[in-house]
């Protein structure tokens, strides 16, 4: 997913996720800005990201509850910057919010998500 949405990592750590998308005709509504859905998944992604960044060893992730705040449009043709920050990074649960920012460095939409740490079995 992070490949068709053309997410550019910049910096990843166990406490901050930042990337960069070019909002492309393809990820777009039919008014010229990036879809919704599209701006839902980067930060899924990237809400994903940082909770497999504080995971013991083979442990997996799945989001289990999200929403979404829109607040403006990114055109086709710029660049989304999102960065996601942990709210709470528990044993088997995670919290992450996601602010998803225009070329203009106002923000677009913020997401919070929760993602289930999925431990091996047994442990």
């Amino acid at each position: 997913m992070a490949r068709t949405l053309g997410i550019e990592l910049v910096d990843v750590d166990p406490d901050k996720v930042v990337a960069k998308v070019e909002a492309r005709a393809e990820l777009s509504t039919s008014a010229d800005a990036m879809h919704g859905g599209a701006i839902m998944a980067v930060a899924d992604t990237l809400g994903a990201i940082g909770t497999v960044a504080n995971m013991p060893r083979g442990a997996r992730t799945t989001t289990i509850e999200s929403k979404t705040n829109f607040f403006r449009a990114i055109p086709v043709g710029s660049t989304l910057t999102a960065e996601s920050t942990p709210l709470h990074k528990g044993r088997t649960t995670q919290v992450w919010q996601t602010r998803l920012t225009g070329e203009n460095g106002k923000l677009a939409a913020l997401v919070t998500q929760t993602q289930m740490v999925l431990h091996p079995e047994g442990k």
